[in-house]
């Protein structure tokens, strides 16, 4: 089902022309009939999750009902009602209905169940019971793989707690017997569809690789979880980023790596005996997440510790200069030294971060001056990335293997954006690396020297 469409040229012959979507549903047609010897017939049924039995002994590859997220019955009534007027004579138990049933779809809609609270009880419990029939009918040599691509958001229940389609999701598949040993972030979202325009929608589904957990698997402390998520999750999520995982998906997949660790034990128990909860789990995966940005804060230049720190408060809106000038004690560099060097304006007792395009398009990063930091040069990149990936390529190309601290950078700061809701400044970040391999592809082109043009003798 696809609600995301251009208005296209129906006499063209481009794409959303009748003569293209003719021609390809001929050369269907003509695939299906050479195949027809093939003994491999594909097929289709529908049947409850929940007690279904098709999966026995079979390769599971699944991608479950996200939440709150999509009301599939809804938005099929709009098909249904004029398929049903024309097609209920050929396919009459398909259209027996006057509308979509609606009562056994496994999301967690409100108005379906008078409150959140059940809502979230039936998908949860509805959930468990599908997953615990995966785990039970999975072929017991291939893991199950689960695509999950629900972005992660805080909301508040009627008892004041506070809930999210991934923990509900995850305690599903805790709670059927499963253990997380891999997670995989794939692309599978079109960066030119409509709802990933202009916004900082996810790009990539998470895939769960699952199998089901082991009847012997110890219990440990919470103490001993967390030396094991402090050591392991930071290799994760670097991992995750030299793979370039879309700056908008790194909270999502960095679940992943967590999960992995915390499923692989009966349970977790905290300091007073109580088992720990997945929302708990979750909390500590996101604590963990920020510990290494920080760490990863600590290695840098001083001008860039300063511009990160103000970046967090302001943005690229003024401060007090006063304010500046305090923080830029504690990060042992100076106001006047950064605006000589073009990160910042001072002006009239305010201070703001210089945006990236106005930074000098003169810029050379083999200039006389000792160093350079990590902040220009990840926003001298993004400046050019505005001119197209050639000129952003040129610029990587000169700057070497310093180029690559920019991505960490911009990894850093579209969390901080995330999380200060700077939805419009976080998607330059989110840009740069999306652009990443494409950028370094070529930087690493040798130009095509140009054949001189010989001299005509007379």
């Amino acid at each position: 089902m696809i609600w995301d469409f251009a208005e296209g040229n129906p006499l063209g012959s481009s794409s959303g022309s009748w003569v293209l979507f003719i021609n390809g549903i001929c050369k269907a047609f003509v695939k299906t009939f050479e195949d027809s010897d093939n003994s491999d017939i594909g097929s289709a049924q529908q049947k409850d999750a929940s007690i279904q039995n098709i999966s026995k002994d079979k390769v599971i590859s699944t991608d479950p009902p996200y939440y709150d997220n999509i009301g599939y019955a809804d938005l099929s009534d709009f098909f249904y009602i004029w398929l049903q007027r024309s097609l209920h004579p050929v396919f009459p138990l398909l259209f027996n209905t006057p509308s979509v049933p609606k009562t056994q779809e496994l999301i967690a809609t409100p108005y379906r169940h008078s409150n959140r609270q059940k809502a979230e009880t039936f998908f949860l419990e509805g959930m468990t019971h599908a997953m615990s029939r995966l785990a039970e009918q999975a072929h017991p040599a291939f893991p199950i793989t689960i695509y999950y691509a629900f972005k992660q958001s805080e909301s508040t229940n009627e008892s004041g707690m506070i809930s999210t389609g991934w923990e509900t999701f995850l305690e599903a598949v805790m709670r059927a017997g499963f253990v997380l040993t891999g997670t995989l972030p794939i692309q599978t979202e079109n960066r030119s569809r409509m709802i990933g325009m202009g916004t900082n929608a996810l790009a990539s589904s998470i895939v769960l690789v699952c199998r089901p957990r082991c009847h012997q698997a110890p219990i440990i402390t919470k103490r001993e979880f967390l030396t094991h998520l402090r050591r392991e999750l930071p290799k994760a999520i670097a991992y995750l980023k030299r793979s370039n995982i879309a700056a908008v998906d790194l909270q999502q997949a960095s679940i992943g790596p967590g999960m992995e660790i915390f499923s692989r034990y009966a349970k977790v128990i905290d300091s007073a005996g109580k088992a720990m909860t997945v929302r708990e789990v979750l909390s500590l995966i996101n604590q963990t997440r920020d510990q290494t940005q920080t760490e990863y804060d600590n290695e840098l230049d001083d001008p860039t510790r300063w511009a990160i720190a103000w970046f967090e408060d302001f943005g690229f809106g003024e401060g007090a200069f006063g304010q500046a000038e305090r923080l830029s004690t504690s990060t042992n560099t100076s106001i006047s030294s950064m605006a000589e060097d073009g990160l910042v304006l001072s002006k009239a007792g305010k201070v703001r971060l210089l945006k990236p395009n106005e930074l000098s398009s003169n810029w050379n990063p083999q200039g006389s001056r000792p160093s350079t930091t990590i902040w220009e040069i990840a926003h001298h990149i993004i400046r050019t990335l505005d001119q197209g990936e050639k000129a952003a390529a040129v610029l990587i190309g000169k700057l070497g293997s310093t180029a690559d601290c920019a991505l960490d950078l911009a990894y850093r700061l579209y969390d901080s954006c995330n999380r200060k809701k700077r939805a419009q400044e976080a998607l330059a970040y989110n840009a740069l690396v999306q652009s990443w391999p494409q950028l370094k592809r070529l930087a690493q082109e040798k130009p095509i020297p140009t054949k001189s043009k010989q001299d005509t003798f007379i």
